[in-house]
């Protein structure tokens, strides 16, 4: 076998240039191929992160109501509509609730925020429940309040830079001339919530003129039950709007799809170019050596020889190939993440490529495979060569 593999990587490097262009073509096919199947496996896992990462598999609205503080602030405020609180007992009475916990949406004018102002999103929630169901959140500083009537606050990592505030620092809502004391800090997130205000939902409550009133229900549904009779449930009750993260996953993996397939058709026509790189290549050397073989062949060689050392050459090329194009997607692994969040409508957080093990084999496999198949007409068509042609071919040059 090692003889064997000598002989073949020999005979691929008489025509240095020749082989590694067709090493660089199968490397761009394994590049595109492997860097579309790590964007498929990140892009998954990351918004399925960035989805579990909102606490909550449900969300109850006033009907008119926008479900995320982003829409809130771009909208200054505007388009808020707000639901009764005893609708909170109500949905927590539904045997598939494992927890609920009630939001309070508010938007300040805030003249300090950018060279002509912006809005300052507040969150008006209950530190016993809103806490659990955000699990993710860590504190640069301090911690939750624990009075739900308290002037206290806890700012998201961005707004505490933004306005250069620690613990014990006191805030102004703008608009509203009222204090908070800073009691907790989160650390980055990566998410809506480090732009964010959080105060207690009475205090927001009161301030507003919202007493009883909130914006938003969220909801964590029990681990492995169904949603979808809860949600069927849920449409039922009045004046109110469903949003389900499910739904919204699917939805946005449906706007992405058309692009994966487009994608997916680059890579395909890569992988074609490159076969028939590997297939020029493996057949050109094989008539260029053709009174070689026919002198191996006079001499003992079986066409299953003859046949197993040009396959071995394939063989060769795809696994150079393929090792340089997965090398090459793990250190452009970035620049793809980059790229690719520039093109698509919605990135979540987190790395958009992700290469593992598990993708490296199976990247590696297909390179292997489709090269494999590539060299059976080559190695075919060698071992078919016979000696006596060879040597007259041989004696007429």
């Amino acid at each position: 076998m090692i003889t064997k593999f000598q002989v073949a990587y020999k005979n691929l490097f008489r025509k240095k240039i020749r082989t590694i262009l067709t090493i660089v073509g199968i490397a761009l096919s394994s590049w595109v191929l492997v860097s579309l199947l790590g964007f498929n496996q990140g892009y998954e896992r990351a918004l399925s992160k960035d989805i579990d990462n909102m606490g909550f598999q449900l969300m109850i609205m006033a009907k008119g109501c926008p479900y995320e503080a982003a829409t809130m602030m771009l909208k200054g405020g505007t388009g808020l509509r707000y639901m009764d609180e005893s609708m909170l007992s109500k949905v927590a009475q539904e045997p598939e609730v494992d927890k609920v916990t009630p939001i309070l949406m508010a938007a300040v004018f805030d003249p300090n925020k950018g060279e002509s102002g912006g809005v300052a999103g507040y969150f008006g929630v209950d530190p016993k429940t809103f806490p659990e169901m955000k699990t993710y959140f860590r504190f640069r500083q301090g911690g939750w309040f624990k009075d739900l009537d308290a002037y206290e606050a806890v700012m998201g990592y961005e707004a505490a830079e933004l306005e250069q505030r620690e613990v014990g620092d006191m805030i102004l809502m703008p608009e509203k001339n009222i204090q908070f004391k800073v009691v907790g800090i989160l650390d980055r997130t990566g998410t809506q919530d480090d732009g964010t205000i959080f105060v207690p939902l009475r205090t927001l409550q009161k301030i507003f003129d919202k007493n009883h009133q909130i914006t938003t229900i969220g909801i964590k549904i029990k681990k492995g039950v169904d949603s979808a009779p809860l949600e069927e449930k849920l449409y039922q009750l009045p004046d109110v709007q469903i949003v389900s993260l499910a739904q919204v996953k699917e939805t946005i993996m449906k706007l992405i799809s058309t692009a994966k397939v487009m994608v997916l058709s680059i890579a395909l026509i890569a992988i074609l170019i490159a076969m028939v790189g590997v297939i020029n290549t493996i057949l050109t050397s094989v008539w260029e050596r053709f009174q070689e073989i026919g002198i191996l062949k006079t001499i003992g060689a079986m066409p299953g020889d003859i046949f197993r050392l040009i396959w071995m050459e394939t063989l060769i090329l795809c696994l150079a190939g393929g090792t340089v194009g997965i090398i090459l997607a793990l250190i452009l692994a970035r620049l793809t993440d980059i790229l690719i969040r520039s093109v698509l409508p919605y990135a979540p957080t987190g790395g958009l490529v992700v290469i593992d093990g598990k993708l490296v084999l199976v990247t590696l496999a297909v390179i292997l495979g489709i090269g494999l198949i590539s060299g059976l007409y080559p190695a075919w068509k060698a071992g078919r060569i016979r000696p006596l042609e060879a040597i007259r071919r041989e004696v007429s040059g």
